[in-house]
């Protein structure tokens, strides 16, 4: 009887380099760094989340509030908010919760910024991550968003 000779890269009709991925999947899947649920990763870290702020122009983040010392329009802005922020930032501008999770709005980044910066921002929008463009709300009114969002007290750090 003559032996049937089987082609090296075949074994069991599986080529080795399939048993080799499976078995390497399998590996990681099982190492106990790579067990981790999505629970505990962040989807986002936080210097992704604000780096939008750092792209403002020099021209744009140097720009002064036209309303930097007028109370109205701390409480326009607030009215203004409650209509157009709050359900993605939260109505006190924690961050959003559920399919609307726009960041904190209370986060040193954005506290620490300029208005010119945050004024850019509103009027150019981080539309890739779901922040619309503004820019059709009128500047005054985005001048009053601005003034009100600078109100939000910092968050709190973890652990304080």
């Amino acid at each position: 009887m003559t032996p049937v000779i089987v082609p090296k890269r075949m074994w069991l009709g599986v080529s080795h380099g399939c048993v080799f991925w499976v078995l390497a999947m399998a590996a990681l899947l099982t190492h106990p760094a790579m067990a981790q649920t999505s629970a505990t990763v962040p989807v986002h870290s936080d210097s992704v989340l604000y780096a939008e702020l750092a792209k403002a122009p020099a021209k744009a983040a140097s720009r002064r509030s036209p309303m930097e010392n007028d109370r109205d329009a701390v409480a326009a802005g607030a009215k203004l908010y409650a209509i157009h922020c709050a359900e993605c930032h939260g109505e006190t501008g924690e961050g959003g919760k559920g399919s609307k999770k726009g960041p904190s709005l209370r986060a040193a980044e954005v506290q620490q910024a300029t208005p010119g910066t945050l004024f850019w921002l509103l009027t150019n929008g981080v539309v890739r991550r779901g922040m619309p463009v503004w820019s059709k709300l009128p500047e005054p009114q985005r001048w009053q968003l601005v003034s009100y969002i600078k109100t939000l007290t910092p968050a709190p750090k973890m652990g304080q």
